[in-house]
């Protein structure tokens, strides 16, 4: 028999072996049987309620190991009989003061600081209004000569290639948008200096490159800006820079001077000219082109004041702006001057000239009520040339030509009365017109019968 010390002994061992070696979780499923240990290379059975004990013991201290991180700086400890002890003693721990939001001196009544205003990215309470910082007269930066000074944004002038640049797309925007007030701002807002005279002079050169509405346009936009813009002296600046520069934009338009005369006689009408203007240059003009475009001025304004040409219409109004009465109108007789020429190159270069590719849908509409109405067999064939070739070189698109047989076929209730055999002849078109490559097979398909 083992004598009381030697039993001691074991249970030291025991549990300083258990407290170190065993995992969390594993002492219920290790010391399922008895424990076996060594002393002195003999083999001895431990007493159970010791190694209940150590077993506690462990677990405890291993849920202290846990919670240091959490609980760090409070002071607990461990009694004899296995219980937590918590401790006053006050925080020790580095990171448990950086969490400590209360004040170190003790004062204060734990509100926040500057009643919410203040604090990383904040401007200030809600409502508050700051006013404006006074000038410190003692500052060492302070300079008495700055207290009147009034600061300005001074935008530079423009020299040739910038005012080139900048003016150019505004000039094509207008092109687009025709609202010429728009123009007026952001010209006012330009430092053009000595290039304000080159303004008409470079819309008037685009223009001339442009379709007959552009010109139109150009003609408003000289009118609107005269007076807020430019002066009567820039204006007519810019028509002497013309003239010299005739030859030159004939190489690119060829039609120039004749155009320039029309802008000439345009601005008189307009009283952005003097009329006097052309008669400064009897005699004295060397260049054909400039000569020319002086004599197309002076013609114009002759029939003006003797025939009643109008001036302010010269250049027709844009396909958008006119009204649908006067296109169904510049229609019609497009078509009966082809039925009487021939000329399909002529009747399409018209048709392009009417710059409204979205209303070509009318135009397909009156040939084929035109073929109707005629009830010829040459009327028939010239349509239906002038359409293939239209279709040929894309004027009329699919949709437009679509559309404009879809509409005779809605209104054949109606033509048939007037035209009691109009059945037959759309049938007999339509059919021609599939075989010739105009439409297709679902569009012929859709044509009505009796």
């Amino acid at each position: 028999m083992k004598s009381t010390a030697e039993f001691a002994k074991v249970e030291t061992i025991i549990s300083g072996d258990l407290s170190d070696s065993f995992p969390s979780g594993d002492e219920d499923n290790t010391f399922t049987g008895n424990v076996n240990n060594e002393i002195n290379g003999n083999w001895i059975s431990a007493p159970t309620g010791s190694i209940h004990e150590a077993r506690l013991k462990a677990k405890v201290k291993r849920r202290l190991r846990k919670n240091s991180s959490k609980d760090s700086g409070r002071g607990d400890s461990l009694s004899d009989n296995g219980d937590v002890v918590r401790s006053v003693v006050p925080p020790t721990s580095p990171k448990g003061k950086l969490l400590n939001r209360r004040s170190k001196m003790g004062k204060g009544r734990g509100l926040p600081k500057k009643g919410g205003a203040g604090g990383k990215g904040v401007w200030g309470s809600p409502g508050e209004v700051y006013g404006e910082d006074e000038v410190d007269v003692k500052d060492p930066n302070y300079d008495a000569e700055q207290e009147n000074c009034v600061y300005e944004t001074v935008v530079l002038p423009l020299d040739d290639e910038t005012f080139e640049k900048t003016v150019t797309p505004i000039v094509q925007e207008y092109f687009e948008h025709g609202d010429a007030n728009e123009v007026a701002e952001l010209l006012a807002e330009l430092n053009l200096g000595s290039m304000r005279g080159d303004v008409p002079m470079l819309a008037v050169s685009l223009a001339l490159e442009a379709k007959a509405s552009h010109r139109e346009l150009t003609s408003r936009l000289l009118s609107e800006l005269c007076g807020c813009v430019l002066t009567a002296d820039d204006v007519e600046a810019s028509f002497h820079k013309l003239l010299k520069e005739l030859p030159d934009l004939v190489l690119d338009t060829p039609g120039a001077p004749q155009m320039l005369g029309q802008f000439i006689a345009r601005a008189v009408a307009d009283n952005i000219l003097p009329k006097s203007f052309i008669d400064g240059y009897k005699g004295r003009v060397d260049c054909e082109y400039a000569r020319a475009a002086l004599d197309r001025a002076a013609v114009l304004l002759r029939m003006s004041r003797w025939t009643g040409l109008r001036i302010d219409s010269l250049w027709g109004s844009g396909g958008g702006q006119r009204p649908v009465n006067q296109l169904i109108k510049e229609v019609n007789l497009l078509l009966k001057e082809f039925l009487l020429s021939g000329d399909t190159v002529e009747a399409e270069r018209c048709l392009r000239e009417l710059e409204v590719p979205h209303f070509h849908h009318e135009f397909v509409y009156e040939a084929v009520i035109m073929v109707l109405e005629s009830k010829g067999d040459r009327t028939l064939q010239m349509i239906l040339q002038l359409l293939k070739s239209l279709c040929a070189s894309t004027v009329i698109t699919v949709d437009q030509l679509r559309r404009g047989f879809e509409r005779v076929y809605l209104d054949m209730a109606d033509l048939s009365i007037d035209v009691p055999c109009a059945y037959s002849l759309l049938e007999q078109f339509v059919e021609q017109s599939f075989n010739a490559g105009v439409i297709d097979k679902k569009l012929r398909d859709l044509c009505p019968c009796r």
